[in-house]
């Protein structure tokens, strides 16, 4: 029996790009995640998920992580939307982990309130399903060491891309709209921003900051 656990980080900031992560070990390697102290990223130090994810790294069968730039966010959100676009990253990782032979058991922490639906949206993109037990859950990253895992290891990858992007905005701030650093950064920034692909002109942030900007980029998808 095998565990698959998928979560993802940088579904919420206005910057940079949102990733899923899947992790797939023994079932019986469970308590390994556990002892090396997976749990929810967001209850660790930045140094502790770095440290961890080394180790998940080292002690799992294979790792995948899906990576959403914010022009592929926003292209979902004017579209088929967010949860859609995530239920669709959930399973090109379950695709790329199934060996199709044996029992696996997957476990997604579900960024939707309606699970079920999701979980049906998700599964209709999964090529192979008939040796997979999966279940979509509310605070799964908490509850079950291996999706803890993953969601280290999206956050990790997050962090990671936010360095690269404050090697050359350092005044950027997280990239959460909750953030007055970041929203400083946007209103210096000016719609210029939206040329540098590292911010999401769909989000509700960036429209009522710059209404203009944003109609005239609707009325351009529709010509």
């Amino acid at each position: 029996m095998y565990l698959i656990g998928i979560d993802d980080a940088g579904r919420g900031p206005i910057l940079g790009p949102m990733f899923l992560a899947g992790v797939l070990i023994k079932s019986t390697d469970e308590k390994v995640l556990k002892e090396l102290g997976a749990k929810d990223s967001k209850l660790l130090t930045h140094p502790q998920r770095i440290a961890i994810a080394e180790q998940i790294k080292k002690n799992s069968i294979s790792i995948e992580i899906a990576e959403s730039s914010p022009a592929e966010i926003d292209e979902a959100v004017n579209s088929i939307n967010l949860n859609t676009l995530e239920a669709k990253k959930a399973a090109d990782i379950i695709n790329k982990l199934n060996n199709e032979k044996d029992k696996i058991k997957v476990i997604v922490d579900c960024p939707s309130v309606n699970t079920l639906a999701w979980k049906n949206k998700m599964l209709s993109f999964v090529k192979y399903k008939e040796n997979l037990d999966v279940r979509c859950e509310h605070k799964a990253d908490f509850n079950y060491p291996v999706v803890s895992a993953a969601s280290i290891i999206a956050k990790v990858s997050r962090e990671e891309a936010v360095t690269k992007i404050k090697k050359q905005f350092p005044n950027m701030g997280s990239g959460y709209p909750s953030d007055p650093t970041t929203i400083e950064f946007i209103k210096s920034q000016g719609k210029a921003l939206a040329d540098t692909g590292i911010v999401r002109t769909s989000w509700a942030t960036w429209k009522n900051l710059y209404p203009q900007a944003s109609r005239k980029s609707n009325q351009n998808k529709l010509f």
